[in-house]
């Protein structure tokens, strides 16, 4: 019997087995909405069928299964049709970051060894200079628009059929790091890693139903917005809102317009909405919300504080990272444990070790480890170098600084490359941010080491303000009185610099050491 004879009679496992699970879902929920979009719409049905019309294009080109597609394109329908015609082609997708430069777009695209490049037509010379760099490329196509060049994409999509393929092989995804220091690092895996005791967590406490809709507020290119905004609720059946760029208020207003129930964010974004006037927020009717989730940083207190006081306790929050991971904490977990990013999850064994590799007492900073599991084990693409020194024996860690407390709970203090060292004393920056942002002037707050003669780094405050306040040298006495108030004298910064806007990465995270390097040119500080 022919895989297509029996897709009628699968199950949702036996379809996820081969990449096919949306195919499932449009078998049973055709005509409801999986992508809603300023770009377009597109039903299960119509996505499916994009999909394997995709699918179809692609070998036509040439490609095969095990071969590479690299993604270079907005929020929009065609991102999440090239994804899914991956997971059922057999093909290694990797979403590229449309921030970058040409050159580094270019470094990726020919690193991850893709046949094919999709781009969106948003960005037609990073796109051709990309290609130019990626000799292996055999289907570069163009989204949105002409790329001189590129093949139409969607002419290559309409002249194909949409009926199920019958041939499907799941796919993978090889994403690549942002990292501080030289080319971004792709994160590959040879074998599937078993089932993530985090997503079994996510499904649980999602509780997903009928006629629910996901709010996609980040950009997909980007490992937890893909994995959490977008792959999670479409894999169970509930269709997706994709936001073009993300804004406080029109998140709001999304959420009462579409009736949203799940949405994953960072704490950058619950800060703007928190900020936003009164008024603005009594404009719009966000009791729909079931599931608000939270990652990618340490969240300040006060933030978590005031998002569960105004949205109720369905406010979730994990720790983890394209390397791996599985951290877990709830709404009602919280009070008892401010500050904390959760408990290991089952299955999930962390450490802190210090610097010579030794695990530390409860209560003791020092690095963050996971232990590995035992099939599925990620390498850094091409980098046996780099994979040797993410790992200690069977534990790796993603450069996070932190200590577990006497209950298991794990507190987030910083990342290794950011700490301040005074004197000797580590000053972990996270600390100061979380308390200079509940001054109602500060936007956002980077606290980083600057020059010190006599005790090697100083801390330095670097802010963007609110609209309203001025950046001037009474509002920098004022911030710096308010930090003296509320911090150990070690931590208190001694110097205050304003910024416009501080440099980020699309996840909303602050690029810390871009802001600290300013100070630090000609100097050793690594």
């Amino acid at each position: 019997m022919s895989v297509v004879e029996r897709q009628q009679g699968w199950s949702r496992e036996e379809a996820a087995a081969v990449g096919m699970v949306l195919a499932w879902h449009a078998e049973r929920v055709g005509a409801e909405p999986a992508i809603i979009s300023e770009q377009g719409n597109r039903t299960f049905a119509e996505l499916n069928a994009r999909a394997n019309a995709l699918v179809r294009a692609l070998r036509r080109r040439g490609l095969k299964a095990g071969d590479a597609v690299a993604l270079m394109c907005s929020n929009r329908p065609e991102f999440v049709e090239v994804v899914a015609a991956c997971q059922r082609g057999g093909f290694r997708m990797t979403p590229v970051n449309w921030h970058l430069k040409g050159t580094e777009v270019g470094y990726i695209v020919d690193n991850c060894e893709a046949k094919a490049f999709v781009a969106d037509a948003r960005f037609p010379a990073s796109a051709r200079e990309a290609a130019s760099l990626a000799p292996g490329v055999i289907a570069p196509l163009a989204v949105g628009g002409a790329i001189d060049g590129f093949e139409d994409y969607e002419a290559a999509v309409s002249a194909e059929a949409g009926h199920n393929i019958d041939d499907p092989v799941a796919g993978t995804q090889m994403m690549y790091t942002s990292g501080t220091t030289g080319h971004p690092k792709g994160v590959y895996r040879k074998t599937a890693a078993p089932v993530s005791p985090l997503l079994v967590k996510l499904t649980e406490t999602a509780a997903f139903r009928e006629g629910d809709l996901a709010l996609v507020t980040g950009p997909l290119y980007h490992a937890a917005p893909l994995a959490l905004n977008l792959s999670f609720p479409l894999n169970a059946g509930v269709g997706c809102v994709l936001m073009d760029k993300w804004d406080a208020e029109e998140t709001l207003r999304l959420i009462a317009e579409h009736r949203i129930t799940h949405m994953h964010v960072v704490p950058t974004m619950l800060h703007r909405m928190l900020q936003l006037p009164g008024a603005t927020k009594a404009k719009y009717d966000t009791s729909s919300l079931r599931w608000i989730l939270h990652g990618a940083a340490p969240c300040p207190v006060h933030v978590k504080e005031g998002t569960i006081k105004w949205f109720g306790p369905v406010v979730y929050e994990y720790y983890a990272a394209t390397e791996g991971g599985g951290i877990f904490i709830d709404s009602h977990e919280f009070p008892a444990k401010k500050g904390s990013v959760g408990k290991p999850l089952p299955g999930v064994v962390v450490e802190i070790h210090d610097e010579d590799g030794q695990p530390v007492k409860a209560g003791e900073v020092g690095t963050v480890y996971f232990k590995a599991p035992e099939q599925g084990r990620f390498e850094y693409f091409k980098a046996p170098e780099k994979t040797e020194g993410a790992y200690r024996g069977d534990f790796y860690t993603m450069g996070d600084m932190g200590f577990i407390d006497e209950d298991g709970f794990l507190f987030l203090t910083g990342r290794s490359a950011e700490v301040i060292i005074s004197g000797g004393v580590n000053i972990y920056p996270a600390e100061i941010d979380q308390e200079v942002l509940k001054h109602p002037a500060v936007a956002d707050a980077a606290a980083i080491g600057v020059p010190n003669e006599e005790w090697g780094e100083e801390v330095k405050l670097v802010v963007e303000l609110n609209e309203g306040y001025r950046p001037d040298e009474d509002m920098a006495k004022e911030l710096l009185a308010f930090a003296a108030a509320n911090l150990p004298s070690y931590q208190r910064p001694r110097s205050v610099d304003f910024m416009a806007e501080l440099p980020r990465m699309p996840s909303g995270k602050v690029l810390r050491r871009t802001i600290r390097d300013q100070y630090w040119q000609g100097d050793k500080k690594i």
